[in-house]
């Protein structure tokens, strides 16, 4: 499968979760933006893989993610992905920018963040931040949970 980056969008009620290393983390209720690299092995393979955590509940976190999606909390709604070969995350992270969660997913770059956060479903705006970095946005709707 192709290389590229992603954005993973969540709904959640006013909740918290613990996150790994993070300790406990306070969301409020709304959306949140995920934004990842697959860059790896299995390429953009990786958002079949968070969409099995998200249906699978009871699997065990390995990632900051991967505690947002086996949380009952959280509900992945979309996934939005564009193929491309440039590390492009970090960029991506700053084109979305607003409120984030401090030191999440973002241990291996120098970003504060790649987790945000938004009232109202997001979609439209980070269908958008792909297509200002030239990218085409490819968007999955899931199925409500």
């Amino acid at each position: 499968m192709d290389k590229g980056i992603y954005c993973l969008v969540f709904e959640n009620p006013s909740c918290t979760v613990r996150v790994g290393a993070l300790g406990e983390v306070a969301f409020l209720p709304g959306w949140h933006i995920y934004v990842g690299s697959a860059l790896g092995s299995g390429g953009l393979a990786r958002l079949k893989r968070h969409m099995a955590l998200s249906r699978d509940k009871d699997r065990r976190p390995k990632w900051h993610v991967d505690w947002l999606s086996t949380s009952p909390s959280f509900s992945l709604r979309n996934t939005v992905h564009a193929s491309t070969g440039e590390r492009l995350e970090c960029r991506l992270a700053k084109a979305l920018g607003g409120e984030k969660i401090p030191g999440f997913g973002s241990s291996d770059c120098a970003c504060r963040s790649h987790l945000f956060y938004r009232s109202g479903n997001p979609v439209k705006e980070v269908e958008a931040a792909f297509r200002s970095l030239g990218l085409a946005p490819c968007t999955k709707t899931l199925m409500n949970r």
